[in-house]
């Protein structure tokens, strides 16, 4: 079952290509971490995704977003040179121009990214974040507190995908369904005023992606 990630989230917004896309994070053991922009049920173009050229610095991190991490541009993806063990964070707010959404107010969409199960702790706006490490129980976190009845997609490694409801404590158990990468992702939509891309915005979207890989 594939569906695109504007399907699955049912946004109310539908003229924007942020709609159909995500950033997520992939890295094995210690090696650099990949940062992609795309739709992840989908394979990954050899050239990148048509919108991957706005995709420009994202703010990736391991212990702190204080020390980003350095980045280098490849064809489909970025690198980024993480040297620690451990989960792996980035934030990015300027990846698409806000747009007008119902009633012509302006939208605009802030993206997070997590790569690894091994932490419970929190460190981003919006975060899915293990109950226990390792684990397949995930907590949907909003600035820390939990998001009761938020939606989770999980992507297994065929690219088989579901979404799932959080329970009263925003906690979803994921299903392993074999070897290999998982992504699972969220949104939260946010009502104010902010800045974004030099304008402001009446409401912001929020999206998180994480990966993990079972052995």
């Amino acid at each position: 079952m594939k569906k695109t990630f504007a399907a699955l989230m049912a946004f109310s917004f539908l003229t924007s290509p942020a709609t159909a896309h995500e950033v997520w994070i992939e890295r094995d053991g210690n090696a650099p971490a990949r940062i992609y922009l795309g739709e992840p049920a989908e394979a990954v173009p050899e050239g990148g995704d048509p919108e991957f050229p706005k995709l420009k610095a994202p703010t990736l991190f391991a212990e702190s977003r204080d020390r980003p991490a350095p980045l280098v541009r490849r064809t489909n993806h970025i690198e980024a040179a993480v040297h620690a063990p451990g989960d792996v964070r980035l934030v990015d707010e300027n990846v698409f121009e806000p747009w007008a959404g119902e009633g012509g107010k302006l939208q605009g969409v802030v993206y997070h990214a997590r790569a690894g199960r091994t932490e419970t702790r929190h460190a981003l706006d919006l975060e899915i974040v293990p109950v226990a490490a390792n684990g397949n129980r995930f907590a949907v976190l909003w600035q820390g507190k939990p998001l009761p009845g938020a939606k989770l997609t999980v992507i297994d490694p065929d690219r088989w995908s579901k979404a799932y409801v959080a329970d009263d404590k925003g906690v979803v158990t994921a299903p392993e369904r074999g070897k290999g990468r998982y992504l699972l992702s969220t949104s939260n939509e946010v009502a104010g005023e902010r800045l974004l891309g030099g304008k402001t915005v009446a409401s912001t979207v929020h999206v998180s992606t994480l990966t993990f890989v079972v052995p």
